[in-house]
């Protein structure tokens, strides 16, 4: 059979391997940003060590599905693609939990959360633990260059190995999972799935690091804008600390995985978990708005990613200045964009309106310097209809009761801050999802997934955009995330994690049929089935008569109280 890898034409050898392939085509690499990782066939992400031409299919003059639907087209990725880092930080957790398994077989291992391009694991460390030791065994696997290889058993014989080998997470969930067989990925007595593709051998894992950290320890990934070259690590201590009393939160209430929340769903208690969680959410912004009121702030800027609940928490903590005396405005940053015809594309042709250009910055400052000086201004409305600025008479002048809560993406980033304030006077607050929720100990939920999932349902539910439309655009709202959000996010007085342990039931039931109803030829398909892998796992909740109107939940199942 005749296929065609990145546009070069090659006759498939029966039994040969699309990693064969690319190394007699001349395709392989040694630097990690050129060299293929996977491969996409039929808007479906496969290993290299996928076979495309079985030598029983010649026997019996057929062609394998993945082949008959791309007509022998085959795309590779890289690490630039987001197909290929995904495999390559699974390559990363075999080898890293493989070389832990050797080195501390009894130490408990856990992956708790991205920070930047680094990975920080938790460790319960020995005393002959070192991080030289465990660098030195990660180096020695990928030196053995062991070939990753996924067989298939069933799901009975995956419980009964997980819990004759004392993983009990992994166990339990697998008790929730409906598919008859499991997938592994094996050497020696080290079993392990990361429910997605890796490189073909451990081998692929050529650029990384590891520093030491309190209670565990960072693996570090490539860079994104320059992979052959390990990331530089900025340390994220606000960051950290609120992701970490997340999980303290999870212990407390006794749901640190999908098991456990799976358990709270099917006995009911789940409502129960609700009501503690939305407590905890009003506490928050109680909190937020005693500091605001302590430290006499009179401007709160508020930003946050994408579906992180921002302009919901905006509604919550002004209703919590009101209960201080507080005259709360809200605004947005929205309406300080410059005339659409104003802005000039970037080099390739189009226009990133997520860029701080966008933004009249200089008319943005002078207003905030004049209101935090007693003036009274005239602010601007941004017409999406027209694409252009608006005067409409609306002025402001503030009072000593008055607080403005300023909504928007840029609005921890220092070019929005007039020179020479007190800084006591603005109040920068940070809203996002940091959901401390895994599937077991070696697989974690990102925070990005429950986002993606958030997105989804509002935009299907309030705004009629189809599944397909949303995710189109999610790749170019996480490079907007990366390059305008996550680099200023330290720079907030105070991170509020918009979490809530219990909502990811919920969004399976407003969301799952819709998924389910995407087909292989849609282009999105391969990043649907990543999100029902997940969902697979998690029992449904029809619990919506529990989530209060104003919870920051209903902001995107519908609902909210703030917007009727």
């Amino acid at each position: 059979m005749e296929l065609r890898l990145d546009g070069r034409c090659i006759e498939a050898t029966p039994g040969a391997s699309l990693l064969d392939l690319v190394r007699e085509l001349g395709l392989d690499r040694n630097c990690l940003s050129e060299r293929p990782l996977a491969a996409k066939i039929a808007g479906e992400v496969y290993t290299l060590n996928y076979v495309p031409v079985r030598p029983k299919d010649m026997e019996h003059t057929v062609v394998r599905r993945a082949m008959a639907d791309s007509d022998g087209q085959i795309r590779l990725v890289s690490y630039n693609d987001a197909a290929g880092k995904s495999a390559y930080i699974r390559t990363a957790q075999f080898v890293i939990f493989l070389a832990l398994s050797r080195l501390w077989p009894e130490a408990k291992a856990k992956m708790h959360c991205t920070v930047g391009s680094a990975v920080f694991m938790e460790l319960d460390k020995t005393e002959d633990y070192s991080v030289d030791r465990l660098k030195a065994e990660i180096r020695s696997i990928v030196d053995a260059d062991i070939p990753l290889i996924r067989s298939r058993i069933s799901t009975k014989q995956a419980i009964e190995y997980f819990s004759s080998h004392g993983k009990d997470d992994k166990a339990r969930l697998l008790r929730w999972r409906k598919a008859e067989y499991f997938d592994l990925y094996a050497y020696g007595d080290f079993c392990d799935y990361y429910y997605g593709e890796m490189a073909p051998s451990t081998g692929y894992l050529s650029v990384w690091d590891v520093l030491d950290a309190e209670g565990g320890f960072l693996f570090l990934l490539p860079d994104d804008n320059n992979p052959d070259k390990v990331a530089p690590y900025d340390e994220m201590p606000k960051y950290l600390s609120v992701f970490t009393e997340g999980q303290r939160w999870c212990e407390l209430m006794e749901c640190e995985n999908v098991s456990d929340l799976n358990e709270l769903t099917e006995s009911g208690k789940i409502r129960e978990l609700i009501r503690v969680n939305e407590a905890l959410h009003e506490k928050g912004y109680s909190h937020i708005a005693d500091i605001v009121c302590e430290r006499g702030a009179k401007v709160v800027m508020l930003a946050g990613p994408s579906s992180s609940g921002k302009t919901t928490s905006a509604h919550r903590l002004a209703t919590q200045l009101r209960v201080h005396g507080k005259q709360p405005i809200l605004m947005s940053l929205d309406d300080y964009y410059i005339d659409r015809d104003a802005i000039q594309p970037g080099p390739d042709g189009k226009v990133d309106l997520e860029h701080i250009n966008t933004l009249d910055t200089d008319l943005f400052k002078q207003q905030l310097q004049a209101l935090l000086t007693g003036e009274a201004v005239e602010l601007p409305t941004f017409n999406f209809k027209t694409g252009r600025r608006e005067w409409r008479g609306h002025s402001l002048q503030l009072t000593d009761a008055t607080v403005v809560i300023v909504e928007g993406l840029h609005g921890l980033n220092p070019a929005l801050m007039p020179a020479g304030l007190d800084k006591n006077l603005i109040f920068k607050l940070y809203v996002s999802p940091l959901l401390p929720l895994n599937l077991d100990d070696h697989n974690r939920i990102a925070s990005s997934y429950l986002r993606l999932l958030r997105r989804i349902v509002r935009d299907y539910e309030t705004r009629g955009s189809s599944v397909q439309n949303t995710i189109s655009m999610w790749d170019s709202v996480r490079r907007g995330e990366k390059r305008w959000i996550f680099p200023y996010q330290e720079n907030a007085d105070y991170t509020f994690n918009s979490s809530t342990l219990y909502e990811l039931p919920v969004l399976k039931k407003h969301i799952f049929p819709l998924l389910t109803a995407i087909q292989p030829e849609d282009e999105c398909y391969d990043d649907v089935r990543g999100i029902v892998k997940v969902l697979n796992y998690i029992e449904e909740a029809d619990v919506d008569d529990e989530i209060p109107p104003t919870s920051l939940v209903r902001e995107f199942i519908g609902g909210n109280s703030f917007y009727r």
